[in-house]
């Protein structure tokens, strides 16, 4: 797969690019804060899961661009229940660490992920202890924009890449942390329940800029970045 090139229809010039080319860019610190990206698959119909699970949505092209999206980052940060769900592992990424969201604290201590040394639990000051090296950050639930300037100023985080669930990604655009959507438009049509990329009250609209649209065996790539 590391042949393999994604056609972009915009910006122009179209043409073949790499998925390392495509999503080369500049992306500084906010304001104490690493730049946020949030990177999903959905559905024609907006479905995030089939079965519970995203695998089943990408085709190799959204592997690709997530590899890419992956080798960016300096932290992965994710929720819980997409841990659980998904089968979290180690990342590929030397030095790359994933920051579990959890109010609870409830990460399965024995799983890959933990026991690789490369987990970090994000939870509220008065969250529980977990023999996991934690960040902690509000009370009664999680401060994800004090969290975020932990996660850079103590673990040097200087770009993280979100990958839900959509309760996760609906409170970070509540709190206006999301400084890039990268969605992958899968051709499919799922129907069901499953969740959206957000799910969860925001406060007001949020506007992005399109970067690009690049295609690969009828995926769209889409690169949103915030006004």
């Amino acid at each position: 797969m590391d042949d393999l090139t994604l056609r972009r229809l915009l910006p122009e010039p179209a043409g073949d690019v790499t998925a390392a080319e495509a999503y080369a860019a500049d992306r500084p610190t906010r304001d104490g804060r690493p730049w946020v990206l949030v990177s999903m698959v959905a559905s024609l119909d907006g479905a995030t899961a089939i079965g519970g699970v995203s695998g089943g949505l990408g085709g190799p092209g959204d592997r690709l661009v997530f590899a890419a999206l992956r080798s960016l980052a300096d932290i992965v940060l994710v929720g819980a229940a997409t841990v659980r769900a998904e089968g979290y592992g180690a990342p590929r990424k030397v030095g790359q660490r994933i920051a579990v969201v959890s109010r609870s604290g409830d990460v399965d201590l024995t799983s890959p992920l933990v026991t690789s040394g490369a987990a970090l639990l994000v939870t509220a000051e008065d969250g529980p202890q977990r023999p996991v090296p934690t960040v902690r950050a509000g009370r009664g639930g999680v401060d994800l924009a004090a969290a975020l300037a932990v996660l850079h100023a103590e673990h040097g985080a200087g770009v993280v890449s979100c990958e839900g669930g959509p309760s996760l990604n609906a409170q970070l655009l509540a709190a206006d942390l999301v400084d890039e959507v990268c969605l992958t438009v899968a051709p499919l049509a799922v129907a069901g329940g499953a969740s959206r990329v957000a799910e969860g009250a925001v406060s007001e609209l949020r506007r992005f800029r399109l970067a690009h649209v690049l295609e690969h065996a009828g995926e769209l790539h889409l690169r949103y970045v915030r006004q």
